[in-house]
């Protein structure tokens, strides 16, 4: 029987990073997960300041970088016209390319073994954990970052209430543009023109050398407009949203498209000795949103620096030393926040009320203001123009582009 500190189970977005920073800290930790290399899969596509800032504390930041494209500038659009270009604050990496950036920067120490967790016997001191390789891992922690999976889960007796079912749909696709200089803008967020279309907004944002699109809203699975979608996206997307025709022009769609359905759930009974859940395993959450990869990231953060070192300091691992993370005032603001913004921003996009429609006219006017003091305040670029014979340089003021 192998023997470890810390068992962590999944090596996802959470595992991974959690791995890193217990074994960089010198915690004796271990992380089971059948894929040697995590596979390509559809989830967060890009880390906002926020994100960012949180990645900072798990001491990942320079690996992220360089695996990520920064935007640089995103112009943000409805109906058509820009109305702010706002300073860039995220960078622009795959789902896959994430966890394996983090898995490359897990110590040695930290062994990674291939494999399932296929049960968990839990124990006020220690927690024994089967393998389906036949191995078993005793350890005074586990850490369950299993994602969806819901097995773990059940074995635990850990219940998992669905609090919104379709809660909103999630569309990613390279798009190609027709123009060979490629897109007009950096990277561009256009918002919803009418409740109608039960879409949110669009992201495109650059990974590497391709423009990646992001679409979210709120329409059913089976819905035919996703259908048509996937047939025909330039057709289907300017059919609704005209304006943004203007914006991007004639582009194909490079590979597939991709439909992600997400309903919103939370565990109950999770409260237990030896074991912990984070990321999704704890809870879901909309990437509409943007909040999926902040509360997951949060939930690793403070976990590995905060509490798994204090509760390493003393005996045993009751139900009241696990309390101390599920309690965190960090980690409840930020799944809080993520709850809010999950129902927050569904009914601002499909809200048909009086009320609804002069909050999305006041939300983008304020775009607007803020676009216009930013390119007011913002010096013109300055060109050196030459006179006749070659002397004397002065400085010419170039346009101002709004």
């Amino acid at each position: 029987m192998r023997e470890a500190d810390v068992v962590i189970a999944g090596g996802g977005l959470a595992g991974s990073f959690a791995a890193a920073m217990l074994g960089r800290a010198g915690i004796g930790a271990a992380i089971v997960d059948p894929h040697t290399v995590y596979p390509e899969d559809f989830r967060c596509e890009k880390l906002d300041g926020v994100q960012m800032h949180t990645i900072g504390l798990t001491g990942l930041t320079d690996a992220v970088l360089r695996a990520s494209t920064a935007d640089r500038e995103c112009w943000v659009a409805r109906f058509g016209h820009v109305l702010e270009k706002r300073p860039g604050d995220q960078q622009g990496i795959m789902y896959d390319t994430l966890v394996n950036t983090a898995r490359a920067e897990i110590p040695a120490s930290v062994p990674f073994i291939h494999a399932k967790v296929m049960d968990i016997a839990t124990g006020p001191e220690r927690q024994t954990v089967k393998l389906s390789n036949g191995d078993e891992i005793s350890a005074r922690l586990v850490v369950v970052a299993t994602g969806l999976n819901p097995n773990i889960r059940e074995k635990l007796d850990i219940t998992r209430d669905i609090i919104s079912a379709g809660h909103s749909i999630s569309i990613g696709f390279n798009a190609k543009p027709a123009d060979p200089r490629g897109f007009p803008f950096p990277a561009l967020t256009y918002f919803s023109e009418s409740p109608t279309d039960k879409m949110a907004y669009i992201t495109l944002f650059p990974v590497g050398s391709m423009m990646r699109a992001n679409l979210f809203g709120y329409r059913h699975l089976h819905d035919p407009w996703l259908k048509k979608l996937r047939e025909a996206p330039r057709e289907t997307l300017y059919g609704i949203w005209p304006g943004l025709r203007a914006l991007m022009g004639d582009f194909t769609v490079d590979g597939f498209v991709k439909i992600r359905p997400v309903d919103l759930y939370v565990t109950g009974g999770y409260r237990q000795q030896g074991v912990v859940l984070v990321g999704d395993a704890f809870a879901t959450s909309c990437p509409a949103a943007g909040t999926g990869a902040r509360k997951a990231l949060v939930d690793v953060e403070r976990l590995c620096n905060v509490h798994i070192p204090q509760w390493l300091k003393t005996p045993g691992m009751g139900e009241g030393k696990i309390a101390a993370f599920y309690d965190d005032p960090v980690k409840r603001a930020c799944d809080d926040y993520s709850s809010e913004k999950a129902f927050g921003l569904r009914a601002f996009t499909l809200d048909t009320s009086a009320a609804g429609i002069a909050r999305r006219w006041i939300k983008f006017g304020l775009h607007w203001g803020k676009g216009t003091m930013r390119s007011l305040m913002t010096p013109a670029p300055s060109t050196v123009v030459h006179d006749d014979e070659g002397n004397a340089p002065q400085l010419a003021r170039g346009d101002r582009h709004f």
